[in-house]
């Protein structure tokens, strides 16, 4: 079947906080999908999505989507249900890859180099819970949203500070994962599904300006931040981060696509922070850099996406 015989629906926004990256990636999704010649339209994610989706009764959806609903499984179960074949990893992949205290405990069983965490909830008595942290992780400490992408909501005290306090701003995105800060650079490997099998991306260090990190602002905002790649590591090294990519990406049973997160120490210990089963697809992101490095240039990347997508529905059916 020709391209412009396939009819490709791309899922934009919805309700999360990364909604507007969510259209960013859409536009540049759509416009690939324009060059490789599908039929595509953009539908965006709102109570009329579902009726959207069965008027057009698309080929293929790409769901070009962050942050929950979009990437925790729930979107991909309305997919399912409706019986439409779709980019990306399952209900159950998704719903793994996006809760990161699941995800953690996962790597843990297969080995994979990951630290020490809190959960909080809500309702959490935040002076009690601030005190046994620190007493089991120490008073430096990263403290993120469980299932959110994007960085939003992190909390950074490098240096020690009030605990409580950086809680109480995670906790206004729900639970949180609190883990011990640890100083490094931040380095990033995608993996990509071909015919040939999973194929991990050369190695991306992240750079930003001095005592700043790869936040909200610093991902999305044109020049402030600088990608390396591939990143000064030794090809051991290397080898490493991209091994450890491909275990998580396999160990969470991920499908088509993902990026893992890591820092590197000083003393090149690798720590697997996460992993993004819906990387960006926006001009500043990084999965579609890495793609390129390994031949897939961004029109030829989402063409591929959505044709593994189609040939996984056909078999199904």
């Amino acid at each position: 079947m020709q391209n412009n015989n396939l009819n490709v629906v791309v899922l934009a926004g919805g309700y999360s906080a990364e909604a507007d990256v969510s259209r960013q990636s859409a536009a540049q999704v759509k416009l690939a999908l324009m060059n490789t010649g599908f039929q595509v339209s953009v539908v965006e994610l709102d109570r009329n999505c579902p009726s959207e989706l069965i008027k057009i009764q698309p080929d293929v959806v790409f769901p070009a989507l962050h942050g929950p609903p979009g990437e925790d499984g729930t979107v991909q179960g309305l997919l399912e249900m409706l019986e439409l074949c779709y980019v990306g990893s399952d209900v159950r992949g998704s719903a793994m890859a996006m809760d990161k205290a699941v995800a953690k405990s996962i790597f843990k069983r297969h080995g994979l180099p990951i630290i020490d965490d809190y959960i909080v909830k809500p309702s959490a008595d935040l002076a009690a819970t601030a005190t046994d942290i620190e007493r089991l992780l120490g008073p430096r400490v990263a403290i993120k949203p469980l299932n959110q992408g994007s960085a939003l909501g992190v909390q950074l005290l490098p240096n020690g500070g009030d605990i409580a306090a950086a809680l109480a701003q995670c906790l206004a995105f729900g639970r949180c994962l609190v883990e011990p800060f640890v100083l490094g650079r931040e380095v990033t490997v995608g993996v990509l599904e071909t015919l040939e099998g999973s194929k991990a991306h050369p190695v991306i260090e992240i750079c930003t300006a001095e005592n700043e990190w790869y936040d909200y602002h610093n991902r999305y905002t044109p020049g402030q931040s600088s990608h390396v790649m591939p990143a000064e590591v030794s090809e051991e090294l290397a080898e490493q981060l991209r091994s450890t990519a491909l275990s998580a990406h396999k160990a969470l049973g991920l499908r088509d696509l993902s990026r893992s997160d890591f820092i590197l120490t000083d003393t090149d210990q690798i720590v697997l922070l996460e992993v993004n089963a819906l990387p960006g697809m926006t001009p500043v992101s990084l999965y579609p850099e890495g793609a390129a490095a390994i031949g897939y240039e961004f029109d030829a990347l989402i063409e591929h996406l959505v044709l593994r997508a189609f040939r996984r529905g056909q078999t199904k059916r």
